[in-house]
C-alpha cells in the first residue's frame, strides 16, 4: 500500500523506542525496506544484517544487502558461524520441548496422587469388566500406540524443522464421525465374560462384535475412506474370535499412553475405554473390513501378523506405570532429537554450501566485478547452474560484458528453464535491442504481455520492441506503464529518459534519470545517462561528475570510462583522459569506442603517427565503422597526402553513415585542398 510511515510506526512505535522489533529477522527484514525506501541507507543496512544473524537463512536479506553494495563475502555470511546459529536454534527447540514433556510428567504425578481419582479409576473398571461386547468391527489386540498418538500427545520427538504429518488430524475426524453404538450382549448375572481384572495395569478384551445398525453416516462410504486412507499392507489372517482370553499381551502402559487421545482425556476416565473410543481405534488403525454379515451384524475382520503380538491393553492407570510411560517417551525424545539434531545440521551445512556460492556470484555481479562472478557461477553443479534464476543472473554478467551474443544465449536458456519466470526479461529485451533480433524481440515482448500483463518487465520488453522501430513516442508510452506498475522499478525510469533524450526532450530526460536514482542510488545507467545529457549541452564539468558517479559505482564499464575520457578531454585535461582511455581500452579490447576516443585525443595533440597507428588497429577492430576512415582522411589531409584522404573519405561515405556525418564528410572533401590556414581562417 506504500504507506512506509505507518509500516515503521507498527514496527517501532513512536511512544516505545526501546522496543523490541516484532517477529525477529522478519521484522528487521521489513524495517530495512522500509529504511531502504525512504532514502535511510546505513539504518537499512543495519537492520538487514540483524536479519541475517538472526536467520542466516534469509537470502532475500543479504540480496538486499547486494544491491545496496554493502554486502559482505559469502563466506562469512554463510559460513561456520551459519551453522552453529541453525544448531543454536534446533538445541532451544528440543530444549523447548523436553520441558513441556516435563510438565507432562508432574501433571500426570499430579492427577494419580489424586485419591478421588483412584476411587474414580477403580469404578470405571469394573464398569469395563461388564462389557461383552466392543461395538466395532475389531476382534483380537491391538497395539495403540502410533504416529497419530504421538503427534496428538505434543511429543517432542517431532522436529522443529519437519513438517507434521496431517494423519493426526484424518484420524480424528473419522473417529468424530462414528456413531456411539449401544452395548448388547452383556452377560444377564452381571459377571465378567473374561477375567479382565485380574492385573491392575494390563488387561486383554475378547468379545462377540454384533454392532447395532444405527447409521449416522453411511458405513460403506466409511469403509472406503479407512480403506483408503490407512489400509495396511503385509500378510493377513482372521483371528479368533474367543480363543485368547488367556494369551499374555505385550500391552504396558506406554500402549494405554498413546491411544490417539490428549493426556487430558486419558486422565479423565481412569482406564475407561467407551464404545466410541474403540470404533475410533478400529477406524484409525484402518483394517480392512471382510466378510460383513450386515443383516445379522457379525463381522470377521483380517488382522495384521506384523501387529499379532500386540493387544488391546486397557490400564488401571497406576501412577508407577503413567509416569513410566512418559519416561520411556522423554528417552525416545531425546534420542530422536540427537538423531534430528545431526541431520538437521548436516543439511544446513550442505544448504550454507550452495548459498556461498550462489551469493558470491550475485555479490560480485552486484559489484560489476563480472568476470570473476563468472567464475564462481560456474563452481555451481549442473543441476543447479541450469535453474531459470541462475542463467538469468548469467545473462546479466554478459549483458555487462557487452557481450551480447552469449547474454542471448544465457536468457534463452533460463527462458527454456522457467518459462513463466520474469526474473531478467526487461535486460533480456535490451540484449535483443542491441542485437537488432525485432523478431525475436516481438515474440518475447508478447510471450511476456500473455504471462503477466502487470509486471514492468512486460512492457518494458514491449517497449524495446517499439524502440527498435524508431517509434519512440509509442516505445516511451510503454515504458511509462511499467513505471504507473511499479514506481520503484528503477530501470523503467531510465529506459523513459533514454526515450527523452532520443526525442530531443532532455529535461523530461533529466527528471526521468533522477527519478531512477531516487529508487536505487547505484543504478550506474541512470548517471552515464544524465552525463551524455550534459555532454550534449556542452556542460562539461557537470557531465564529468555524473559520468564520475557512474564509474565509481562500475569501475569495470569501459563504455563509461571512454565518455569521462571523452569529458576529461573536452575539460582540457588531456593526460587524464588518455589515462581513462588507456584504462577503458585494457577493459574491453573488443570495444572500439576508446580506442577511437584516445586516437581523437592524439590528433588534437598534434601526435598523428600515433594516431594513424591507433586507427590502422582498429580497422581491424571494426571494418565497417565510418568514423574510422573519416578520422583518417582528416589525419592524411593534414599531412597533405591529398590522395589517401580522399580514398579515405569515399570509404566513408560508403558505409553509409548518418545524415550528419554525411554532411561533415562532404564538406572536408570540398576543403580538400585548401591549406590548414586559410581553413581555420573561414
Amino acid at each position: 500500500m506504500d504507506l512506509l510511515h505507518d509500516a515503521e510506526a507498527a514496527l517501532c512505535p513512536p511512544n516505545e523506542p526501546g522496543a523490541e522489533i516484532p517477529n525477529g529477522a522478519a521484522g528487521h527484514y521489513l524495517l530495512g525496506l522500509i529504511y531502504r525506501y525512504t532514502d535511510r541507507r546505513r539504518s537499512a543496512i543495519q537492520h538487514f544484517q540483524q536479519a541475517l544473524s538472526l536467520d542466516p537463512l534469509m537470502w532475500c536479506a543479504y540480496e538486499e544487502l547486494c544491491v545496496l553494495g554493502a554486502a559482505e563475502d559469502a563466506s562469512s555470511v554463510f559460513g561456520e558461524a551459519a551453522v552453529l546459529c541453525i544448531q543454536k536454534q534446533c538445541l532451544h527447540n528440543r530444549f523447548e520441548n523436553l520441558h513441556t514433556l516435563n510438565d507432562d510428567l508432574n501433571s500426570a504425578s499430579a492427577r494419580n496422587n489424586n485419591p478421588d481419582d483412584v476411587r474414580s479409576r477403580q469404578s470405571k473398571q469394573a464398569q469395563i469388566n461388564n462389557l461383552r461386547d466392543i461395538p466395532t468391527n475389531y476382534h483380537g489386540q491391538v497395539n495403540l500406540g502410533g504416529p497419530a498418538s504421538q503427534i496428538a500427545n505434543g511429543s517432542s520427538n517431532i522436529s522443529f524443522y519437519n513438517t507434521p504429518s496431517p494423519v493426526a488430524a484424518q484420524n480424528l475426524q473419522l473417529s468424530a464421525i462414528a456413531p456411539p453404538p449401544l452395548c448388547r450382549n452383556t452377560q444377564q448375572n452381571g459377571s465378567s465374560l473374561n477375567s479382565l481384572g485380574t492385573d491392575s495395569s494390563r488387561s486383554t478384551v475378547n468379545s462377540i462384535i454384533q454392532a447395532p445398525r444405527r447409521k449416522f453416516v453411511d458405513e460403506g462410504k466409511l469403509r472406503k475412506i479407512s480403506g483408503r486412507l490407512f489400509s495396511d499392507s503385509g500378510p493377513r489372517r482372521s483371528s479368533r474370535l474367543a480363543g485368547e482370553a488367556g494369551a499374555n499381551t505385550n500391552a504396558s502402559g506406554a500402549g494405554a499412553a498413546n491411544n490417539g487421545t490428549t493426556n487430558s482425556t486419558k486422565y479423565l476416565g481412569g482406564s475407561k475405554l467407551n464404545s466410541i473410543t474403540f470404533r475410533s481405534m478400529a477406524v484409525r488403525k484402518g483394517q480392512s473390513f471382510a466378510n460383513e454379515n450386515i443383516d445379522e451384524g457379525i463381522q470377521n475382520e483380517a488382522f495384521d501378523d506384523s501387529r499379532s503380538n500386540a493387544s488391546l491393553s486397557v490400564s488401571s492407570s497406576s501412577p508407577s506405570s503413567d509416569n513410566r510411560t512418559l519416561e520411556q517417551g522423554a528417552t525416545k525424545s531425546v534420542g530422536g532429537s540427537l538423531t534430528n539434531d545431526a541431520k538437521i545440521i548436516n543439511g544446513a551445512s550442505e544448504i550454507l554450501g550452495l548459498l556461498r556460492i550462489l551469493g558470491e556470484g550475485f555479490r560480485l555481479s552486484c559489484l560489476f566485478r563480472c568476470q570473476d562472478a563468472l567464475d564462481v557461477y560456474h563452481k555451481l553443479p549442473y543441476k543447479h547452474y541450469s535453474t531459470g534464476w541462475v542463467l538469468s543472473q548469467v545473462g546479466k554478467v554478459y549483458f555487462e560484458l557487452v557481450d551480447y551474443l552469449e547474454a542471448d544465449r544465457a536468457f534463452s536458456l533460463a527462458r527454456h528453464a522457467s518459462p513463466h519466470s520474469l526474473e531478467g526479461m526487461d535486460v533480456y529485451s535490451t540484449v535483443l535491442y542491441h542485437l537488432k533480433e525485432d523478431m525475436k524481440l516481438s515474440y518475447l515482448a508478447q510471450e511476456l504481455i500473455s504471462t503477466d500483463r502487470l509486471a514492468p518487465q512486460s512492457w518494458c520488453a514491449m517497449g524495446n520492441c517499439y524502440s527498435l522501430q524508431k517509434d519512440h513516442e509509442t516505445a516511451l508510452k510503454n515504458f511509462q506503464r511499467a513505471v504507473q506498475l511499479n514506481p520503484r522499478f528503477a530501470y523503467a525510469h531510465t529506459l523513459c529518459g533514454h526515450e527523452y533524450v532520443a526525442l530531443e526532450d532532455f529535461e523530461n530526460g533529466i527528471k526521468s534519470y533522477q527519478s531512477a536514482l531516487r529508487v536505487d542510488s547505484r543504478h550506474y545507467n541512470s548517471w552515464y545517462g544524465l552525463g551524455m545529457i550534459y555532454l550534449r549541452q556542452e556542460k562539461f564539468e557537470f557531465s564529468e561528475h555524473h559520468f564520475r558517479m557512474a564509474f565509481q559505482i562500475n569501475p569495470r564499464s569501459s563504455v563509461v570510462m571512454s565518455y569521462l575520457g571523452t569529458s576529461l578531454h573536452a575539460l582540457k585535461r588531456s593526460e587524464d583522459a588518455m589515462m581513462m582511455m588507456e584504462k577503458a581500452i585494457l577493459a574491453d579490447k573488443k570495444n572500439p569506442l576508446p580506442m577511437y576516443q584516445k586516437a581523437n585525443i592524439l590528433v588534437s595533440l598534434e601526435r598523428l603517427d600515433e594516431a594513424l597507428q591507433v586507427l590502422e588497429e582498429l580497422k581491424e577492430y571494426a571494418p565497417r565503422e565510418s568514423s574510422v576512415y573519416a578520422l583518417m582522411g582528416k589525419i592524411y589531409k593534414r599531412r597533405y597526402m591529398h590522395e589517401k584522404a580522399m580514398l579515405h573519405f569515399g570509404l566513408a561515405l560508403d558505409l553509409k553513415p548518418s545524415a550528419a556525418d554525411v554532411a561533415t564528410i562532404k564538406a572536408a572533401i570540398e576543403k580538400l585542398h585548401v591549406p590548414d590556414e586559410i581553413e581555420d581562417n573561414l
